[in-house]
């Protein structure tokens, strides 16, 4: 009877870890809410879509008065930044158009880092945004085009310039690497976890991830508030784990079925998850939030205040994650599942219920990552999170399969290989990079990074 106590008492943990990531939430609120607003001259509506974005100087503040050209429409249009650096384009027509900054105007002493132009696809109801970044070094101007924040596209990277190394973008990328491999370990922290204490490598994950996206534009759309939108997203995400082992997982254990079998429903769940956000959303990119990314510069390094506030709430909330598995019952519980299953339930642990909780904890987690994804790179749709389950999957298995603190060191390594192999990579060949080096590890250490050695025979 004590043995049954303790392991009720320790599972409501994960309670109070739910309340005390809400309050962490709740502490970011005066950022989201203290964001600068841009001028919000256009706003998309069923009749127009808009093109905008925000020029800085190298040293981040504003560049007012900077001339941009649209073209591909009936006429060309030409508008001026405002005092905020900020401009847009009304268009009622949707198509391919294309923004040009005219030279001449930019700031003195500033010069384009990548290209004049860039080009987008617009469509009705919905914001596309681009970003001009400038550099006051005459000589790092390379050509290529780009949309979205800090010109990256909602699939995390389909630019296709390059350029040449300079330790200046060498740093922007190292810090975009940070990013990336925190969002992929918020991302895959719940993965590990689930494959730890079931064994299943659940490939539906990438489609959680995008459901939290997705939901947190919807409820944006209810709501008109960020914070509360995102909180609703890992509430539902949340809900929708416990519901997906509640009535699927569960019952399907109980029937004994094999890993295999097990993850072959999965890769089912994942293309009906496909299928029903093409449906319902549509197969374009959504915008989580639809004004303009305000940027901030620290030590050279220029992201958008967004990106600042998604690291710092992904690392806090993977080290809440990781203090609750070390010093509660519940994550003590969790570990010895993990380990020996049998001999946990016999020593008296809830299984089920302690793996109930794990897949409530991995849907919060993914639908956080799917909220920040979104926002980070300025948009989501039906395939981001399964264009990034590869990613996922070598990050948890580069780190040791079913450990937390692996699954957070692999990712980080995952997320710096992508990002700073752009300097040199085109376009989605970056991911490559990622691939080939979990290739090289696991040839040489092949449990992962913190994995254990298995006997067999």
């Amino acid at each position: 009877m004590t043995r049954t106590s303790a392991v009720s008492a320790s599972v409501k943990r994960p309670i109070g870890m739910a309340l005390l990531v809400a309050t962490l939430l709740a502490l970011f609120a005066g950022f989201f809410a203290a964001s600068p607003a841009h001028a919000a001259v256009c706003a998309p509506t069923p009749e127009n879509g808009c093109v905008q974005g925000t020029i800085r100087a190298s040293d981040g503040n504003p560049a007012a008065g900077v001339e941009l050209t649209l073209s591909g429409g009936a006429a060309e249009e030409v508008t001026v930044t405002d005092d905020l650096g900020a401009w847009s384009f009304t268009v009622a027509t949707p198509g391919s158009y294309t923004v040009t900054v005219t030279e001449s105007s930019l700031p003195a002493g500033q010069f384009f880092r990548q290209t004049d132009s860039r080009e987008a696809n617009v469509q009705l109801n919905q914001v596309a945004g681009m970003l001009f970044p400038l550099t006051d070094d005459p000589d790092a101007t390379s050509s290529g085009a780009g949309t979205g924040a800090e010109g990256e596209s909602a699939n995390s990277g389909s630019s296709t310039q390059t350029s040449s190394f300079s330790w200046t973008r060498f740093w922007q990328q190292f810090a975009s690497g940070i990013r990336m491999g925190l969002l992929i370990a918020l991302a895959s922290l719940g993965l590990s976890l689930i494959f730890g204490t079931t064994g299943l490598s659940n490939f539906a994950h990438g489609e959680m991830v995008s459901m939290g996206g997705l939901l947190g534009a919807l409820y944006m759309g209810f709501t008109g508030n960020l914070l509360v939108a995102a909180v609703l997203a890992v509430a539902s995400m949340a809900l929708f784990g416990w519901a997906q082992d509640k009535f699927m997982w569960r019952p399907l254990r109980k029937r004994r079925l094999s890993l295999m079998q097990l993850m072959i429903v999965s890769i089912g769940l994942s293309i009906t998850l496909q299928y029903l956000f093409q449906f319902f959303f549509g197969s374009g990119i959504i915008r989580i939030d639809t004004r303009n990314p305000a940027t901030f510069t620290i030590w050279g390094i220029t992201m958008t205040v967004q990106s600042y506030i998604a690291m710092g709430v992904a690392l806090a909330a993977i080290i809440l994650v990781g203090l609750a598995l070390m010093y509660t019952r519940f994550g003590r519980a969790t570990r010895a599942i993990s380990d020996n299953p049998a001999l946990a339930r016999a020593s008296g642990i809830d299984v089920d219920r302690v793996i109930n909780v794990v897949w409530i904890v991995g849907g919060g987690l993914a639908g956080l990552a799917g909220v920040f994804l979104g926002l980070v790179f300025n948009g989501i749709n039906w395939f981001t999170g399964g264009q990034l389950l590869l990613l996922f999957f070598a990050a948890v298995t580069l780190g040791g399969l079913g450990t937390a603190f692996g699954a957070f060191v692999g990712s980080m390594i995952i997320g710096m290989m992508v990002e700073i192999s752009n300097i040199w990579l085109p376009g989605d060949l970056k991911f490559a990079t990622a691939l080939f080096l979990l290739i090289l590890i696991l040839l040489v250490r092949p449990q992962g990074i913190f994995g254990r050695k298995e006997r067999i025979g």
